[in-house]
């Protein structure tokens, strides 16, 4: 006779996202808060936008880093921990060099949210066996990616002209991460 497994024997990894799926809600919280700021003084200043952005980066890679140092599951989450390092070395170097030209900046955020978004992608295609409805986690890399794009191709509009298009972003990004968050609490 046999003895049936477990679910948490069966989804280590889903079993490790959510018991930390607070991160995962915090992470899309200030997204959500980035992009309703920049939405609500669309008059920023550069100086301005540029520290909200480091603020959020910095947020955002500190804790998709914790994510994936607390996961305590055997799979590896490597991919979360690339995300986190990006995000705190784009906060960073945004908060340090704040006189960045728009242009920079812009170059900046389109190389961050490529990077990110493969990286978050990567993540969804390993987890695709242990997670349920994988495709939010799809959808936030692909946001991501063409996100990146966007700005890539089109740096010269600037930094302020992009304000209302990085607010919608942030805001889709952040409720996409916010859903995936309440579908991991049901794991935890």
């Amino acid at each position: 006779m046999s003895i049936p497994q477990s679910a948490p024997l069966e989804r280590p990894i889903l079993r490790a996202l959510g018991r930390h799926w607070w991160l995962i809600l915090l992470r899309g919280l200030c997204a959500i808060l980035f992009g309703v700021l920049a939405l609500v003084w669309p008059g920023l200043t550069l100086l301005t936008l540029i520290l909200f952005y480091g603020i959020f980066m910095l947020a955002d890679g500190v804790l998709a880093l914790a994510a994936a140092v607390m996961g305590g599951a055997p799979a590896p989450r490597w991919w979360l921990a690339i995300v986190g390092l990006l995000g705190i070395a784009a906060g960073l170097l945004t908060l340090l060099w704040p006189g960045l030209t728009a242009l920079v900046l812009l170059l900046f955020i389109a190389g961050w949210a490529i990077a990110s978004g493969v990286m978050q992608i990567i993540g969804a295609i390993r987890l695709r066996k242990e997670i349920d409805n994988e495709w939010y986690l799809v959808a936030a890399g692909v946001l991501l990616v063409l996100f990146g794009i966007a700005l890539a191709l089109q740096p010269g509009a600037g930094a302020l002209a992009s304000v209302l298009v990085i607010g919608v972003f942030a805001i889709a990004y952040g409720v996409v991460l916010v859903l995936l968050a309440l579908r991991l609490r049901r794991h935890a």
